[in-house]
């Protein structure tokens, strides 16, 4: 479908869209987004299945924790399990944590979506240090990468016409890009 935006044209001659809507399918932005530094990790998939999110979440979940420091080992074997458990304090609805923790890494902010909760995702988060910080229902807007989503989804296709779901993922991905060098 066209998408209306902001245009450059003269008043006298105003940019048009095509009056034709062509339903080529749909496009799901697979999205990381590190606020401090402003980086987007971002994948064009036809589908949002927990066949797709899961092995993209965990690939770049790895790569982004072998980039930080190697955790120092505490001389008291409880330190772990204290640093899990004062983020699991705020929580409504803590799960259950593993007995055996590996110091706490990154914490990843997301949906608070069924597909989200799988035991077996929770658990390799748990087992490489990511603490799965859930927003509530209703509360999407908490979530950072659905609001950088938007502004990427604007300046994508505002004012553009794609012709295929490949075209808006191309156009998703270089927007990133071009918006990760302004920083």
């Amino acid at each position: 479908m066209p998408h209306p935006g902001a245009s450059w044209q003269p008043r006298e001659h105003p940019a048009r869209q095509p009056h034709d809507s062509i339903r080529g399918g749909t496009t799901k932005i697979l999205t990381l987004f590190h606020p401090a530094t402003g980086q987007v990790r971002l994948q064009p998939a036809a589908r949002g299945t927990n066949a797709v999110l899961h092995p993209w979440l965990r690939e770049r979940l790895s790569a982004i924790l072998a980039t930080l420091p190697v955790p120092q080992a505490s001389l008291d074997p409880a330190a772990p399990q204290a640093a899990w458990a004062v983020w699991q304090a705020g929580l409504t609805r803590p799960f259950t944590l593993p007995d055996d923790l590996p110091p706490l890494q990154l914490l990843l902010v997301w949906d608070n979506l069924t597909g989200h909760k799988t035991p077996d995702l929770v658990l390799w988060l748990c087992a490489h240090g990511v603490m799965p910080l859930y927003t509530p229902v209703g509360g999407s807007w908490l979530n950072m990468a659905e609001s950088i989503e938007r502004v990427l989804k604007r300046r994508a296709l505002d004012g553009q016409h794609p012709h295929s779901p490949e075209e808006i993922g191309t156009w998703f991905e270089h927007t990133a890009r071009a918006c990760e060098r302004l920083e």
